[in-house]
């Protein structure tokens, strides 16, 4: 097997060293940018398996980095940032990323969360041969929960795996009401530790894909003051 390739994005060369000496440890391959505008050319050329992306970086900041890499790759994406403000999370999350990590961090922890991300996207990516789908579908829109693909109108969404995952597991029991706790704990397992508003991000983003006007969402719907379902009677 093939060994994975993570891009390692930070502009201390230190803790460059560090992660870069843990990783290969582990077994996996790595390249290395010093500053945004690097990371993000070689993130489009050399396509990596996995992204560790610092939010503080000279030439082009974490943020409009992960923006960037959105725009043309579903690759997963940790963000790794010495900020602990709330609202710096959630915009890291908004503009695509699918974890993040709060230095300073234990590398043991760093390394759950990139197996986890991987062991994702591999699933995802075996799913996508699938010759027997299994398809949720209601109204417009179908979901291939063996493929991880989702259509709407018979076009495809474009959207990554862990709004999938949501998705999937909110319109696997359609109507059921889910608090975010228990969508953190059952499609987050163990990465957020009650970060909430991770589960209001993630379906703000599943929104702005999926519906026709998110202020007035028709498949994932809230009851306010609980959490999230799915309506099995949207159209």
């Amino acid at each position: 097997m093939a060994e994975r390739l993570i891009l390692i994005v930070d502009d201390e060369k230190p803790i460059v060293d560090i992660l870069k000496f843990n990783l290969q440890k582990e077994g996996f391959d790595t390249i290395e940018a010093y500053d945004g505008q690097t990371g993000l050319d070689l993130a489009l050329e050399k396509n990596p398996d996995l992204i560790l992306l610092d939010v503080m970086l000279p030439e082009m900041d974490g943020f409009t980095v992960c923006k960037e890499i959105r725009m043309k790759s579903q690759v997963p994406i940790i963000l790794l940032t010495a900020r602990e403000e709330e609202v710096d999370k959630v915009l890291g999350l908004e503009l695509g990323a699918d974890d993040y990590i709060t230095k300073p961090y234990s590398v043991r922890e760093l390394l759950a969360r990139i197996k986890a991300n991987l062991r994702r996207t591999k699933k995802a990516q075996v799913a996508s041969t699938s010759e027997h789908a299994d398809t949720i579908t209601y109204g417009r829109l179908s979901i291939d929960t063996e493929r991880f693909e989702v259509t709407k109108d018979g076009k495809p969404v474009d959207i990554t795996v862990r709004e999938f995952e949501l998705l999937k597991y909110l319109a696997s029991q359609p109507d059921k009401i889910f608090s975010r706790e228990k969508l953190l704990e059952n499609v987050w397992k163990y990465e957020y530790y009650g970060d909430l508003r991770t589960v209001d991000v993630t379906v703000r983003r599943l929104r702005e894909k999926l519906e026709d006007n998110p202020g007035e969402p028709d498949f994932v719907v809230t009851k306010r003051g609980i959490g999230y379902y799915f309506n099995k009677n949207c159209k």
